[in-house]
Formats: C-alpha cells, structure tokens, sequence
C-alpha cells in the first residue's frame, strides 16, 4: 500500500479524512488501518481516537473502528429516523424535546422541537452543554460508559439510569429547569443518541419521571424500530 496523498494540502485533515474512509468502508484493526492510509502506526491510533472521541467513529465488538453515529450519513438516518417521533412527543407533552449527541467532552444539540407559545427551555441546534449535570448527561455516562470527574450526580445516578433505561433531573443544570431522558440505540443495541424532554421544574410536578418516563419510553422504542 502506498503512502496516503493529501488531497486539501492540510495535513492532518487530510489524514483524519483518510482514517474515516478507511474505516467506514471496512471496520478496521490499528493494523489494518495503517495498510490501507500508509499512515504511521503512531498517527493512525492517535487520529482513530480523536474520531471516535467525536463518535465519527466506534469500536466494534471486536475491538476494530467502524463508521460511528455522527458519520455524515448516518447522522441523516439518525435525523430522518427521529423527526416524527419527536413531533409525537412535543404534541403529547407540550414541552420542549431535545436529541443530543455525545461529542468528545461535551453533549451536543443535533435536533430540537418547540413549542409554538409559552416559556420553555429552548436549546438550539449547535448548542454545546457540558456532561457534568442534567438527565442527558446521566444517561451519556450509563450508556456510553463516559467518566465525568467533576459531576453533579452520584454513581448511583448513573447507575440508576442504566437499570430504568432514562434518568430524571430537577434544577441540577439550571434553576428552575427540569427533564427527563432515554438512550437511543439501534437495533444492535449501540448507544446512539439522548432523547429529552425539558421544560419548567413546576410543571413537571410532581416528577419529570412520574409525569412522562412511560412517553419517552414509549419513543424511544419507537425510534429504535425506525432505526
């Protein structure tokens, strides 16, 4: 195998570029990856990391990368897939709906519905919030097993949240905020994505959980059969 030709002349786009390809055609051990870029071993197992980091890529089964949920592609299947079970739950609950993607150290907004009046907690589409607080961020660290040193929730949170399948916060991201989450997976049961409802803590009276746990859970089964 030859050594991989820039094509942008930017170096490291270039070869982050070549280590995507490679592995979205084929999932793809370190090794394998070095023959098909030409790339050092050193530089490809950095790069694949970054990428994964971003869930450009993810590790398969067995150990290889494969094309991960916010490759360009499967991002629209994700989007397509989602957008009327959304529009169910902004119409049932009349609250806020939110799909967030883990993206390195950060959760990131992919996709929004909002009510058309009222006050409500909006998060545009691009927004970044951290992972240290708020029910998505509790459902991240259970279901992509991500480690947060500096969170507002216990280990027993997060473990509460893989065992019920959603988790609930109340005021822990924001004053007078309250939500309520679920995974997203696909039918091989790969985390993909959080699916939220948000909205004022009053009224989510007396509990975002008691008041909509069997909703989300409900679309996001929904969502899983789309995908």
């Amino acid at each position: 195998m030859g050594e991989y030709s820039a094509v942008s002349g930017i170096k490291v786009l270039d070869r982050a570029v070549a280590i995507m390809m490679a592995a979205a055609n084929r999932p793809s051990s370190l090794n394998e990856l070095c023959e098909t870029t030409g790339l050092p071993r050193a530089t490809a197992h950095r790069l694949a990391t970054a990428l994964e980091a971003h869930r450009i890529l993810t590790r398969t089964e067995d150990g290889k990368w494969g094309a991960g949920p916010a490759l360009p592609g499967n991002r629209d299947h994700l989007l397509e897939a989602a957008g009327p079970v959304m529009d169910e739950l902004l119409e049932a609950t009349g609250e806020s709906v939110q799909l967030y993607e883990l993206s390195g150290n950060t959760r990131t907004c992919i996709a929004t519905r909002e009510p058309e009046s009222g006050l409500h907690n909006v998060v545009p589409v691009g927004r970044q919030l951290p992972l240290n607080s708020g029910s998505a961020a509790r459902v991240i660290a259970a279901f992509a097993d991500v480690s947060v040193p500096d969170a507002l929730y216990t280990a027993e949170d997060v473990a509460a949240a893989k065992k019920q399948g959603y988790s609930e916060s109340i005021e822990e991201r924001e004053a007078g905020l309250a939500s309520i989450s679920a995974p997203v997976v696909d039918s091989q049961g790969t985390f993909l994505a959080v699916l939220s409802i948000s909205g004022s803590a009053e009224r989510f009276r007396p509990s975002p959980a008691e008041k909509y746990a069997d909703l989300l859970l409900d679309a996001a089964t929904r969502l899983r059969a789309r995908l």
